[in-house]
């Protein structure tokens, strides 16, 4: 049986995973965790490893791989370790995993391990064609062009998150009555209401009067919401988080349109799907630095630091923007393939509407389809952000009880850590869907070998509701009060019910917290994988299906259910609690896969009807 060179390199990868499953899932004692049977490590890691360096050798020459394939995999064999060194490495590997830092640290080095064999793997598939794929330079200047601006603003809005709750809570308010928690919940609600309150007339404005001027007036807004946090007048932070929220709807929606509509034009729209797997793999890289560069700041310049330096970046981004993009707007952007000399003038005078754009979404329920999915998993993802924490934090805590010294101290979970963990799924989430769905994937007949989008979106929304439902369980042995409430509407019995039947197997094997914490991380990084390879699905379902002359219109009124859900779990959380309120962006998730399947449905009886 043939046996590819990438081997090693996967196997290299997953080595060290095995021995954080063995600490995480073993419930005994702190001696047993960091001292592995000696025994066991020198005889199986010695045979298995030698095995491995004389396995790949081989198949090197048996197969003839080329010498740049030789040279990779021979340097990634000889880092492999053998013998002792297996055994010291491994006892290594087991105490990092007795603290909460080291073990999410473990965690990050594998992930991130796992993210380069499988770029290494697309390159040198990519090296086995004979007639290498050459890339349009027009695509290289679109994407270039795009991406450098949107990771700028992206790397802004980055580095306000981490310290949002801080920034406030340090705020005396005047005279305002309440205590800070009080304010911070109303400061967070108003940015989340002015995104659902005026989303669609920004999407509209943007639509007629141009992408790259939205992403302008994003850039203002969010400047000067970040600068409105260093001012302790209560009216004055009320602003600043309703131009955060404007600034949301802008940034969500005016880029990609500016991408969309340019690609049009241009007639590159074949390279969209391509472009938002590179967009959101850069992101996570981003997101990871950004969460570095505001810990910096804060400790220099206070809680108020990330979000002053935040504005270095939406300055540059909109100067970028400003140099680099030609203006385009809804009903003017021509098709590359259509006659050159087409008359826009009828459609320039034609201004996008609120109304139309309902109209619109009523009539084609493909757009209706794309648009739920849209709202429910980025619902059941906020959701999940403001909730992973606690969760998290109670797993950690009973889990390395054991390992504490002092056992009246309390365990510190290192956020930080996790959110560059999460980070790091989404990377690897984002490359995948890249590698799955790139066009230049053929077999020897020219016949494409990518998964459409729509087969893709379906699979990663089922994938996203089972991780989150093993979330929701785990956190308690008990079936949730709100999935229990909700299986019995006959409406979504058929979709919940799997998860009510999962519950009482799951449940059993959550007898032990290292087993708690395995499954609870383990779901998360799955979820946060999926999140990964959501935004590009997402953007390249919406460049197929939402029209462009309405396209900021209609992605802005989806954005109305989407807050209306979070904001209504964020004001019960106290009767929902973590379990619940998971257990509602589980049913999000459940109808976003109901949704992606019907798309799918729909897609294939359409194909099928043109043969």
């Amino acid at each position: 049986m043939k046996t590819s060179p990438l081997n090693s390199l996967l196997l290299l990868a997953i080595w060290p995973t095995t021995v954080v499953v063995q600490a995480f899932a073993s419930s005994s004692s702190h001696k047993t965790l960091l001292s592995p049977p000696k025994s066991f490590l020198q005889k199986h890691h010695h045979q298995q490893l030698n095995q491995l360096h004389t396995t790949t050798k081989t198949t090197l020459n048996l197969f003839g791989a080329s010498t740049a394939t030789k040279s990779v995999a021979s340097a990634v064999t000889n880092l492999i370790p053998r013998g002792g060194a297996a055994s010291a490495i491994a006892d290594k590997v087991s105490s990092l995993a007795s603290t909460p830092n080291g073990s999410f640290n473990l965690a990050l080095g594998v992930l991130a391990a796992c993210t380069a064999v499988l770029k290494i793997s697309n390159k040198a598939n990519a090296d086995k064609d004979d007639e290498k794929v050459v890339k349009d330079p027009k695509v290289k200047s679109l994407q270039m062009r795009f991406l450098m601006v949107f990771w700028l603003l992206r790397m802004a809005d980055w580095l306000q998150g981490p310290y949002f709750y801080q920034v406030y809570a340090s705020k005396t308010f005047g005279a305002a009555t309440g205590n800070a928690m009080t304010w911070v919940s109303r400061l967070f609600l108003t940015g989340f209401a002015s995104t659902a309150l005026f989303g669609p007339l920004v999407g509209r404005l943007c639509d007629t009067y141009g992408r790259k001027a939205g992403t302008l007036v994003f850039s203002l807004l969010y400047s000067l919401g970040a600068m409105s946090t260093k001012s302790n007048v209560l009216g004055v932070l009320l602003a600043g988080r309703v131009m955060g929220g404007i600034g949301t709807s802008l940034l969500f929606s005016a880029p990609e349109a500016w991408l969309v509509g340019d690609a049009a034009r241009n007639g590159l729209e074949g390279s969209l799907g391509e472009t938002f797997g590179l967009a959101y793999a850069g992101d996570s890289i981003v997101a990871i630095l950004a969460g570095q560069m505001a810990g910096l700041a804060a400790g220099t310049r206070g809680p108020s630091g990330p979000f002053e330096l935040s504005v270095g970046f939406l300055i540059l981004g909109g100067l970028l923007a400003a140099f680099t993009w030609k203006e385009n707007v809804a009903g003017n952007v021509v098709s590359g393939d259509e006659e050159a000399g087409k008359d826009g003038d009828d459609d320039a005078g034609s201004k996008p509407t609120i109304r139309d754009a309902v109209k619109v979404v009523k009539e084609d329920p493909k757009i209706m389809l794309v648009g739920s999915i849209q709202s429910l998993f980025e619902a059941a993802m906020y959701i999940f952000v403001l909730n992973w924490p606690p969760a998290v934090s109670k797993a950690v805590s009973a889990y390395f009880a054991k390992f504490a010294t002092d056992s009246s101290a309390a365990i510190a979970t290192p956020y930080g850590t996790v959110f560059s963990c999460f980070m790091a799924c989404c990377l690897l989430g984002s490359t995948l869907f890249g590698q799955m769905t790139s066009s230049t994937k053929v077999d020897k007949n020219g016949k494409s070998k990518a998964v459409s989008t729509e087969n893709f979106a379906a699979g990663m929304l089922g994938l996203a509701t089972l991780a989150m439902g093993c979330a929701t369980l785990s956190i308690s042995t008990s079936t949730p009060r709100i999935l229990s409430a909700l299986t019995s509407l006959p409406v979504l019995s058929t979709i919940l019910s799997p998860l009510t039947a999962l519950a009482g197997t799951v449940s059993s094997l959550f007898s032990t917290p290292g087993s708690l914490i395995g499954i609870l991380i383990l779901s998360l990084f799955v979820f946060e994988s999926c999140v990964g390879m959501y935004f590009p699905t997402i953007g390249t379902l919406r460049s197929k299906y939402f029209p462009d002359s309405h396209r900021s219109v209609v992605m802005n009124l989806f954005g109305i259910p989407l807050n209306a859900m979070v904001v209504t779990v964020f004001l019960s959380i106290e009767k929902l609690g973590v379990q619940g309120a998971l257990g509602v962006s589980t049913t999000a998730l459940a109808l976003a896969t109901a949704c992606g399947f019907k798309l799918k449905g729909m897609i294939k009886k359409e194909n099928e009807e043109k043969k």
